[in-house]
């Protein structure tokens, strides 16, 4: 019991401190006109970004210099193609063993779905995937919103 007592106690004595420093803030002006606006502000609307993620299996006839081919072009898409806001890639290394033969990854970043929708018929994009398509098995594309 006495326990609680003393923890009621030190929450009620915190609070009456954090009380007093904002009254005596406000009282002296250290807060300006933003005294009364604190409660009411909203919060910034946080900048989302669209995430395209592509994985690719290539076959097991391409050759390491036709992967290097592929990884090569897509990297270049980001300089020839404007609405790409951020790229990355690497190759799969998780130690769980459920990557189902992809082996590549590609991050493409772009700031609206207006960006995306000029990336995928862009005629760099097409030719990019002309040279993707010989060494294809399979392909995961996986969009999404960021959350912050």
């Amino acid at each position: 019991m006495r326990f609680q007592t003393l923890a009621s106690h030190k929450w009620f004595l915190a609070a009456s401190l954090a009380s007093a420093l904002l009254g005596g803030a406000m009282m002296s002006g250290q807060l300006g006109d933003r005294s009364m606006a604190i409660a009411d502000e909203k919060p910034a609307a946080k900048t989302q970004l669209l995430r395209h993620v592509v994985l690719f299996k290539f076959k097991e006839s391409s050759s390491e210099a036709d992967v290097q081919k592929v990884v090569d072009e897509f990297g270049k898409l980001k300089s020839k193609i404007p609405q790409i806001h951020a790229y990355e890639h690497g190759t799969e290394n998780s130690p769980e063993g459920l990557a189902d033969g992809f082996t590549h990854c590609f991050l493409v970043t772009f700031k609206s779905e207006a960006d995306r929708a000029a990336y995928l018929p862009h005629a760099d994009h097409l030719a990019f995937v002309d040279v993707l398509k010989p060494h294809l098995d399979k392909v995961l594309v996986v969009d999404y919103w960021t959350n912050e």
